[in-house]
């Protein structure tokens, strides 16, 4: 499954020291795993604070969320993702983690309106509903013997259509459509996060230099991070109490 230039064997005539290399790829993975908690917890932070300033400030809470800057707020975290992605061979690894630490920053004052529009209790019961999905389903990436590569093109397919259908629901405003594309987003989110858990590991070598290896942690954690994110807020629209 793994592409020849991530193979761990691709360097003539080294030994491999086996204990070494799972050594390797636990750092590495924890590297992983590291940036992805603390850019969730940038965005938990600032989607608080921002919610907690609307809340308080009503002139504020119509710039972000009644003028066409709502556009911006909502579109900007897109175009980190896409400008990382682009980018990221040719940046520096302290770049790379400003723009990351930047994007998880401008995520939250995207999600901050979830504060007013669903109660705390119920964010924090779904967050942890989350959190234990997730968990369980890249632990299983991690460690099932179980080629998932061909689960990719078919989940993808999946993202294609949530992201359709969801564009059109701006525009039809069907709670039907909005049942259906959030119970479809977790399955989805769910299956991507074992299918690039697993992509992650497999794409580890321990002949890389450590600022290419950052580099592959950081887009590695983008890629974790936006699962948890899509799989939380699909969860929040079907078991999130409203205020």
């Amino acid at each position: 499954m793994a592409n020849g230039l991530f193979n761990r064997y691709a360097t003539p005539g080294r030994a491999i020291d086996q204990a070494q290399y799972d050594e390797g790829l636990r750092q590495h993975m924890l590297s992983v795993y590291n940036y992805m908690m603390v850019g969730l917890g940038v965005t938990g932070v600032v989607a608080f604070a921002t919610a907690m300033l609307a809340m308080s400030n009503p002139a504020f809470a119509q710039a972000i969320y009644g003028s066409p800057l709502k556009w911006v707020v909502m579109l900007a975290p897109l175009g980190f993702v896409f400008f990382l992605s682009a980018k990221i061979h040719s940046m520096s690894m302290s770049t790379a983690q400003m723009t990351f630490w930047a994007f998880a920053a401008v995520m939250g004052l995207s999600l901050s309106s979830i504060f007013l529009v669903f109660t705390g209790a119920s964010i924090a019961r779904v967050f942890f509903i989350s959190a234990a999905t997730f968990g369980a389903m890249s632990l299983w990436g991690y460690t099932t013997k179980r080629d998932l590569s061909g689960m990719g093109s078919f989940l993808m397919m999946g993202l294609i259509g949530i992201v359709i259908a969801s564009v059109v629901n701006i525009f039809v405003g069907s709670s039907a459509l909005q049942f259906a594309v959030s119970v479809i987003g977790v399955l989805v989110f769910t299956g991507l996060t074992a299918f690039d858990t697993q992509r992650i590991k497999e794409q580890y070598n321990e002949g890389y230099g450590s600022e290419s290896l950052g580099k592959m942690a950081l887009m590695g954690a983008l890629s974790l991070y936006l699962n948890f994110i899509n799989m939380f807020m699909m969860m929040l629209q079907l078991f999130g109490n409203r205020e």
